[in-house]
């Protein structure tokens, strides 16, 4: 079988050469790695990777199939797949499809045939930079590392949230049917499906708002407790939405945030967030509960991180942080009755160590009632 040859080439020059899989288009995007060993899946699923190509850095990505049952959400959002080896063959008894078949159907272009360890050095080395994939042999260096200097992240929080107001009771997605024991109101800034999963299986009934929503109409539901979700992009262009979230916080109800939302909610507060130099994206991130000392193994997806010196000491307190680079990795609002982690406690795919942390929301919001 003939596979067309494919190029990844990035903002400082460094040119990768494999075959073409997925799509047959040429993108530029921000090059990022995430080191889980299982998942791929769910990572190609995970809104918070729009506007993002992503290098797997486990060698072999494919081997047990699609099963459309395990996705995160809707559809795949990566621009573009960055591999060593695609497996051709799947050995699973629940494998629906091939994932270059899942590429084409999501329009998604990749790469195969990468030295994805030595990308992975150069990311860490130099920093998360742009790169363009692309199947043209006649690419000029020059003016192609000008196009792909030039490409930002924007607006992808719009384009990841929900179109309109949905709502779940339990039962719904897979989870047991049980009483409502409580309702939730969920601001969709690109939430993955084990967000609302979770709160299911406590016996919620869950609202998902799209991001857009104004915190008059989530107040308006009367919920029992506000859920913020992960999603894309650089949180302090979210200007519109913190806004909103800050009026959320003046509320009273009790507020959980994960990802995207933790960081909202600081610089609703104003705290500050910087961009890291290559982020923490796997399922095998170490962070320290400060209150208790414990540590979990989390899996993590983000590029952005809250900055401990802005955090105003009688408005919040670190509550979590990370065991390698000690950078926020959670707070734990003084003054009202909210918490928010940078990690996924929902996992999928990655540990469960953290899950808990769904039902001390409920106690929360058992709590103030």
């Amino acid at each position: 079988m003939y596979y067309m040859k494919a190029f990844l080439i990035l903002e400082d020059g460094t040119v990768f050469t494999g075959t073409s899989i997925g799509a047959k288009k040429e993108v530029i995007s921000e090059i990022v790695f995430n080191t889980s060993m299982t998942g791929y899946l769910e990572v190609l699923t995970d809104p918070s990777y729009a506007g993002q190509a992503v290098t797997m850095t486990y060698p072999l990505i494919g081997n047990y199939g699609i099963c459309y049952e395990d996705m995160e959400s809707k559809k795949a959002w990566p621009d573009a797949y960055i591999v060593r080896e695609i497996s051709r063959l799947a050995s699973n008894f629940r494998n629906e499809a091939g994932i270059e078949e899942f590429l084409v159907k999501n329009d998604i272009p990749g790469i195969a045939g990468v030295d994805t360890r030595a990308l992975t050095k150069i990311l860490r080395e130099k920093g998360t930079m742009n790169g363009m994939v692309t199947t043209n042999e006649n690419f000029d260096l020059e003016t192609v590392t000008k196009q792909i200097k030039e490409y930002k992240v924007t607006g992808v929080v719009a384009k990841v949230t929900c179109d309109e107001v949905k709502e779940y009771q339990p039962g719904d997605l897979g989870t047991e049917k049980t009483d409502v024991k409580k309702r939730v109101a969920v601001l969709d800034l690109g939430s993955k499906n084990n967000i609302v999963r979770c709160l299911l299986n406590r016996g919620c009934g869950v609202k998902v708002f799209p991001a857009d929503t104004k915190a008059e109409d989530i107040i308006g539901m009367n919920p029992d407790g506000i859920m913020l979700t992960n999603g894309p992009g650089d949180p302090a262009e979210c200007v519109e939405i913190i806004a909103e979230i800050k009026k959320l916080y003046g509320s009273g109800i009790p507020i959980f945030a994960i990802c995207l939302g933790h960081q909202l909610m600081a610089l609703a507060n104003g705290a500050k967030t910087f961009k890291m130099k290559y982020g923490h994206r796997g399922a095998n991130h170490p962070v320290k509960d400060m209150k208790s000392g414990r540590v979990y193994i989390s899996s993590q997806n983000h590029g952005y991180v809250v900055d401990d010196t802005s955090i105003d000491a009688s408005v919040a307190e670190v509550g979590f942080v990370n065991v390698n680079d000690k950078t926020v990795e959670g707070l734990r609002y003084l003054k009202q009755n909210v918490f928010t982690v940078q990690f996924h406690p929902e996992a999928c795919a990655g540990p469960k160590d953290s899950e808990l942390l769904f039902d001390e929301f409920m106690n929360m919001m058992e709590v103030s009632k």
